[in-house]
C-alpha cells in the first residue's frame, strides 16, 4: 500500500542518490578491509534510515509493507552490506518488539532503534537449530524475579557490534517444538552474554556475523518480550513472515545492478571484432535475467500489498523469499559469463555481487524449506490429505 506517491518518490530518490553517489564508490575499498566508515554511518543516521519500519510514534518513517518493499529494491542496488548496516534496526532486529513488544518495550527501545543510537540482532539460530527453528537448546531457567539463560546463537547478522539483543530460549523445561520457547530483549553489557570476534566469511565483508555466547546470563522478568513468556517463537514467525518479504526485494536489488552491469559490459567488450552484445547468446543471458528480475519484483510487491491489506502471506512469503533469492543466483551466475574471466578476479563487480548473493538461499529458511513450506500449504489448501500405502 502507498500511502503517499509523492513522499514515497521523494524518499526513493533520496535513497538512491545516496546509496548510488556515497555507497557505491566505497564498494572496493569496504569488501577488502571489511568495514564501514563511521562517517558513511553516521550519514545513514542522519538520513533515517536506520527507522523505516519503526512506527512513526516512535520515531521510524513506519512504511508499509509496499513502501518498504520499493526501498529495499532501491537501497539493496549498492553491495549488500550496507544495507545489512542498518536493515536489522528496520527489519527483523525490531519486528518482533514493534509487534509483540510492551508499551514500555517499546517506548525504551524502538526511539533508540529508528535513530540508529542502537544496532540490534535476531538470535534465534543454534548449531542444531536452523531450518529446524524450533530446536533451541539454550535455556531460561526462572529464578524468583528473574531468568537465567544459558546457551550458544551461531551465524547471527550484527551480533558482534549489536548493543540490543533479541535472543530465544525454551524457558519451560521438558517442551519440545515450538512450545515452551520465550523471547528476550537483553542488552550489552549484561553480565554473562558476550561475543566472540566475526566470523570470516565468503562474502558481504564489512558485514559483522558472529555468535551470541550466553554463560548465566541473569535477566529480570521485565526483559520478556510482550510479558509473557513462552509466545516466542510465534513472535519470531511474525517477525520473519515480513523479513522474508524483506529479503526477497533485497535479492531484486543486486539484480537490477547485475542487469545493467552486465549490458555496459557486453557493449564495451570486443571479441571477433564485434561487441558481445550483439551475440544472441549473451542477449539471451541478458534477457532472461532482465525478465527474472521483473517477474520477482512483481511477485514482491504483490504481496507486500495482500499483506498490508490484512491477508495471510505466509506461503506467499516463501515464494517470494525462494523465487527471489534463486533469481538472483542465477543472474549473478550469468553476470560472471557475460565478464568472462574478468568475472573471476577479486575487485570485479560481478564477482564481488556473485559471493554477496550467494547468503540469500541460505539465510530466513533456505530454498529446501521454503519449498516443503509451500508444497504443505498448496496441498492444505486443496482440502484434500496425501494417501498413505
Amino acid at each position: 500500500m502507498i500511502r503517499n506517491s509523492e513522499y514515497i518518490q521523494a524518499l526513493l530518490a533520496e535513497v538512491r542518490a545516496f546509496m548510488r553517489n556515497e555507497c557505491m564508490p566505497l564498494e572496493e575499498e569496504v569488501d577488502r578491509t571489511g568495514a564501514i566508515p563511521e562517517a558513511l554511518v553516521e550519514r545513514m543516521r542522519e538520513l533515517g534510515l536506520f527507522g523505516h519500519s519503526i512506527p512513526e510514534q516512535y520515531g521510524g518513517a513506519g512504511l508499509t509493507t509496499e513502501e518498504l518493499a520499493l526501498v529495499n529494491i532501491e537501497v539493496s542496488q549498492a553491495a549488500t552490506v550496507f544495507r545489512a548496516r542498518f536493515g536489522g534496526n528496520t527489519g527483523i532486529a525490531s519486528e518482533s518488539l514493534v509487534v509483540d513488544g510492551t508499551e514500555e518495550q517499546k517506548a525504551r527501545y524502538l526511539p533508540l532503534l529508528a535513530s540508529g543510537e542502537v544496532t540490534g540482532c535476531f538470535a534465534l539460530t543454534e548449531p542444531d537449530a536452523g531450518s529446524d527453528a524450533t530446536n533451541l537448546s539454550t535455556t531460561a531457567m526462572r529464578d524468583g524475579d528473574s531468568y537465567v539463560l544459558n546457551g550458544r546463537k551461531c551465524f547471527i547478522t550484527n551480533a558482534p557490534i549489536a548493543n540490543l539483543f533479541t535472543v530465544f530460549a525454551r524457558s519451560e523445561p521438558g517442551t519440545t517444538g515450538a512450545r515452551g520457547i520465550t523471547a528476550f530483549l537483553i542488552e550489552r553489557g549484561t553480565p554473562g552474554i558476550s561475543t566472540p570476534p566475526e566470523y570470516r566469511k565468503m562474502g558481504q565483508h564489512g558485514s559483522p556475523v558472529g555468535e551470541v555466547v550466553l554463560e548465566n546470563c541473569r535477566v529480570p522478568a521485565s526483559a520478556v518480550l510482550g510479558g509473557e513468556p513462552g509466545l516466542g517463537f510465534r513472535s519470531a514467525m511474525k517477525a520473519l513472515n515480513k523479513q522474508r518479504i524483506n529479503l526477497a526485494g533485497l535479492c531484486v536489488g543486486p539484480a537490477i545492478r547485475l542487469v545493467d552491469e552486465m549490458v555496459a559490459r557486453a557493449l564495451q567488450r570486443k571479441q571477433f571484432g564485434h561487441a558481445i552484445a550483439e551475440f544472441q547468446l549473451i542477449q539471451q543471458m541478458i534477457a532472461e535475467s532482465n525478465t527474472d528480475v521483473h517477474a520477482a519484483r512483481a511477485l514482491v510487491l504483490e504481496t507486500a500489498r495482500k499483506r498490508d491489506a490484512g491477508e495471510d502471506v505466509t506461503m506467499e512469503a516463501s515464494m517470494c523469499k525462494l523465487f527471489a533469492s534463486e533469481m538472483c543466483g542465477r543472474v549473478a551466475d550469468r553476470a560472471v559469463q557475460v565478464f568472462g574471466g574478468g568475472g573471476y578476479i577479486a575487485d570485479n563487480v560481478a564477482e564481488r555481487f556473485y559471493r554477496d548473493v550467494r547468503l540469500f538461499r541460505l539465510y530466513e529458511g533456505t530454498s529446501q524449506v521454503h519449498i516443503t513450506n509451500i508444497a504443505r500449504r498448496t496441498i492444505s489448501r486443496s482440502g484434500a490429505q496425501p494417501e498413505r500405502a
